[in-house]
């Protein structure tokens, strides 16, 4: 097996599906990061320095500090969370841990799973959370909408899943092949916060025990206390812990929209 290269890398995130989508991978790739704590709250992801970095002013973004293979400094930004996971999976995966071999009919279809997400689970979702938990009005339109489209991509994922149990696989099924790999990290960050954006997904059974085996991984535990502690789960166990919870994310949010209205509006 190839042995991993000493890494200098850093990681602005915050504690976001998109954000832990990218700490986790790098968790289970064992490979070594440093953590920049983007305060999205105080607008940090707005500052100049970061614009330098991701010049759409998001996380997750990363810098990559680390040499050549002949020794020559170098320093990469990748933003976008699907463009890390594949950076990340290229370059520190020698051994397609959470991948497949570059062309091969796998490693497309990981791509066609991880574009799925970035293009509809993760926007609509994202949609769902914020008519749901955070606009000042509550508009049942936007809500049912969100959420609709949101529980019809997971019906997707789910069937995909019922696919997979056709050929077992060791501890499987995955999205793709015979391995978790960065399609199923991409895809759970996003359905591990379903119950947050009012989506119900303990009917689809697949998927339910997909986000379970995950969830139970060492390297994904660690990841999704990355940058802070996750604690979305635990504050839904009581209507206090909710609210404040949705009033804490609720307030940088509107914050945050309030100031780009100011600018482009």
């Amino acid at each position: 097996m190839a042995a991993l290269p000493k890494t200098e890398l850093l990681l602005c995130t915050s504690g976001t599906p998109n954000g832990q989508k990218v700490s986790i991978t790098l968790e289970e790739l064992g490979v070594h990061y440093e953590v920049k704590n983007i305060e999205i709250s105080n607008n940090v992801q707005k500052e100049d320095w970061f614009l330098k970095i991701n010049p759409n002013g998001r996380i997750p973004a990363i810098v990559d500090k680390t040499p050549t293979p002949d020794g020559k400094p170098r320093e990469k930004r990748v933003f976008e969370g699907g463009a890390i996971l594949l950076y990340l999976t290229q370059r520190y995966d020698p051994n397609d841990k959470l991948n497949y071999p570059y062309d091969t009919d796998e490693y497309w279809e990981v791509v066609e799973w991880l574009v799925w997400m970035q293009s509809g689970v993760g926007p609509m979702q994202g949609q769902a959370n914020h008519f749901y938990r955070y606009a000042p009005e509550k508009i049942e339109y936007g809500i049912k909408r969100y959420q609709t489209e949101t529980k019809r991509l997971y019906q997707v994922l789910e069937d995909r899943l019922a696919e997979q149990t056709k050929t077992p696989t060791k501890d499987g099924p995955w999205i793709v092949g015979d391995r978790m790999t960065i399609a199923d990290i991409a895809n759970f960050s996003w359905a591990n916060w379903a119950e947050w954006a009012g989506v119900d997904v303990t009917q689809l059974k697949n998927l339910s025990h997909w986000v379970d085996r995950i969830n139970e991984r060492a390297a994904v535990k660690r990841g999704l206390d990355v940058p802070e502690p996750f604690t979305m789960k635990e504050k839904l166990k009581t209507k206090e812990g909710e609210e404040e919870y949705a009033k804490h994310h609720s307030q940088w949010i509107m914050k945050g929209q309030e100031a780009d209205q100011q600018k482009h509006g």
